[in-house]
């Protein structure tokens, strides 16, 4: 059967796309979760400013690790002290109502959390424009380690008099205005539902997990190899196929990311990311069982479940105003949504328009689920520790 110069362009757009994921799955493995916290707050009525860094990301940029034996210790961190308080001095910038504050002398320490140990810097910024921080506008600027890795982000936490709230810090965004007008409860929602969207995009672990459940939606089961299930022949089915995939995945992760926000369930953050890169390798293996694999709504909502505790882990290191917590938890779960839908909408039209051809069945179902069980198999390692 000849092939159209159109049909030809769609495969190979395609499996480029496939390809480009493949590629930045394993670019960001390495560094699934590289984020700094930041937190603004008022101490005894003095302005402080507290960054924590994970070492890991550090070492990167001056080899801490001097003895080479995978851990950085406190010493070799007082090695380099004088260099890393350079580096953070230069990398981050604060001002007061337009005016530049200077920083003090940096305190600096090592501080276990979840994920590690980071490196945890504390100031008190001088600021001559202040006279009242609770009705102070700050500008915050930072700019460390974008360079080197351009998925990082810096979450920051502001916790002032009459005012809590939270920004996410990117390349593309590394300033961000800290007003009281923030505060308000729409401009939460809609901040809100930016950082959703935001990191449905860039967290490939979801991404893969959603296409692995969208690949065999065009196909028609059967008894047949999978090479040999033929393409459907209505948009109907496959639209409410691909619906009943999505309300589930929504449902789901909707449950556990309220359930997790409102302190009601936490489990470890280390086994749900190993539990999130177990699903991916599980939605991918189901593909390829035929006849015998289990129906992909089920799957949907049971892995969901595990994909909301992530979602909730990025929210509450985002934090969550008081004052507006339910628009922050609305705003943030209809950005995931929003996310999730521009994904399906780019990739099932393509799926739909290539379901005939042998591309589809091979390449793009057999050969995209094989690569997503390959990158969720080295995640499974990489966050159960074992060094590959």
């Amino acid at each position: 059967m000849k092939v159209s110069p159109l049909r030809r362009a769609l495969q190979q757009w395609l499996i480029l796309l496939l390809i480009l994921i493949a590629f930045w799955s394993g670019k960001t493995s390495a560094h699934s979760s590289s984020n700094s916290y930041l937190t603004l707050y008022a101490l005894n009525d003095q302005l402080t400013l507290r960054v924590d860094i994970h070492l890991r990301d550090i070492d990167l940029i001056f080899d801490l690790d001097t003895n080479r034996d995978g851990q950085v210790t406190w010493g070799e961190v007082q090695m380099r002290s004088s260099e890393l308080s350079n580096w953070l001095d230069q990398g981050l910038q604060i001002s007061a109502s337009g005016i530049n504050c200077s920083l003090s002398k940096v305190d600096l320490q090592v501080s276990q959390l979840a994920d590690g140990n980071y490196l945890s810097a504390q100031w008190f910024p001088k600021c001559p424009s202040i006279t009242d921080i609770a009705n102070t506008n700050f500008t915050l600027r930072y700019n460390l380690l974008f360079q080197q890795d351009s998925l990082h982000r810096g979450l920051l936490k502001i916790d002032l008099p009459n005012l809590q709230s939270s920004a996410l810090l990117s390349p593309e965004r590394p300033e961000t205005q800290v007003s009281l007008v923030e505060s308000g409860t729409l401009r939460v929602f809609g901040r809100y539902i930016i950082e959703g969207i935001w990191h449905i995009w860039i967290g490939i672990d979801h991404i893969l997990f959603l296409i692995s459940l969208l690949l065999l939606a065009p196909l028609q089961t059967s008894r047949l190899r999978i090479t040999q299930w033929s393409a459907a022949q209505q948009v109907k089915p496959v639209i409410l196929d691909v619906l009943a995939v999505v309300t589930a995945f929504t449902l789901a992760h909707s449950i556990t990311l309220g359930l997790t926000v409102l302190k009601w369930f936490t489990p470890p953050t280390n086994l749900v990311e190993f539990a999130i890169a177990l699903s991916v390798v599980l939605a991918a293996m189901n593909n390829l069982l035929g006849i015998n694999s289990l129906k992909r709504w089920r799957l949907a909502f049971i892995f969901g479940l595990i994909h909301g505790f992530g979602f909730a882990n990025v929210l509450l290191d985002l934090g969550l105003p008081a004052n507006a917590i339910v628009a922050a938890l609305g705003g943030f779960n209809i950005g995931v949504e929003l996310g999730q839908l521009v994904i399906v909408l780019v990739f099932l039209p393509l799926a739909w328009l290539l379901r005939r051809t042998f591309v589809y069945r091979w390449l793009v179902v057999v050969g995209g689920s094989i690569v997503i069980i390959l990158i969720g198999t080295y995640w499974i390692l990489e966050r159960s520790g074992i060094t590959i």
